[in-house]
């Protein structure tokens, strides 16, 4: 049996992490706006290699800087899941930082980046305007269409199974 994982998505406030996991764990999407408060936990079962695994999803309040984010949210994490939003430059504008910060705190831990609301691409926004960027290593998501979505959190799931088997 493979224990349970925690996974804690993180980012600033409106970038669809509530979005992201209802969207994962209920395969459903809303357009109406619920701030988080504080932290709000979600589970589902997936499947690595025939096993099960249980992911504990902690949607955690946005914040501009994860530095700001209490200690004892991301303690015991076996995962993060930064989250932007490709339509609002703010969100992405420190994310090299933010994410730094992660991996300088949680060594051990993976990280993943989300660059979320691709739906959006083609409109005013440019694919090629993230891929030539520092954070090119953003797997786009949709909450709004599902695209990438469950296959992000697999991703993150497998790194964290990799994790504790070194």
């Amino acid at each position: 049996m493979i224990q349970p994982r925690k996974i804690v998505i993180l980012g600033h406030f409106g970038v669809g992490k509530t979005s992201l996991i209802r969207q994962f764990v209920e395969t459903s999407f809303s357009e109406d706006y619920l701030v988080t408060v504080g932290v709000h936990v979600k589970k589902k079962d997936v499947t690595i290699n025939n096993d099960s695994v249980t992911l504990v999803i902690w949607d955690i309040e946005g914040t501009s800087k994860i530095s700001e984010t209490r200690a004892s949210y991301l303690l015991g994490s076996s995962g993060f899941i930064y989250v932007y939003d490709v339509s609002r430059p703010e969100t992405y504008k420190n994310l090299e930082e933010q994410v730094d910060y992660l991996k300088n705190q949680f060594p051990a831990i993976p990280v993943m980046i989300f660059g979320n609301k691709c739906d959006k691409f083609g409109d005013e926004i440019s694919k090629s305007f993230f891929e030539n960027a520092p954070y090119n290593q953003s797997l786009f998501t949709s909450a709004k269409t599902g695209e990438n979505v469950e296959e992000g959190f697999k991703q993150l799931t497998i790194k964290t199974l990799e994790k504790h088997e070194s």
